[in-house]
């Protein structure tokens, strides 16, 4: 695997209190993201980050879809593939 499109939920986030949702919400990216690659170390970019905080502290975007390429052997990078936007 050298490169790969994902698309991480992020809902079960909102099934807890709103406290500390966006530091919930980049732990699960990247645990998401090291499971599925089985990489030691993920790098996000940040582009996800500014993504996530565009809403509010405590309400991050229910989904994510996430591009993953591998850097080096154990190390991935993950950037935002798609800005999802709502119905209009």
């Amino acid at each position: 695997m050298s490169e790969g499109i994902y698309v991480v939920n992020l809902g079960r986030i909102y099934r807890t209190g709103r406290y500390r949702r966006l530091a919930r919400a980049l732990r699960t990216i990247k645990t998401f993201i090291s499971r599925h690659t089985k990489a030691k170390e993920v790098i996000i970019d940040r582009s996800i980050n500014e993504y996530i905080f565009s809403k509010a502290y405590d309400k991050p975007p229910r989904k994510i879809t996430v591009k993953v390429v591998k850097v080096d052997e154990g190390v991935v990078k993950a950037s935002l593939a798609l800005e999802v936007s709502g119905a209009s």
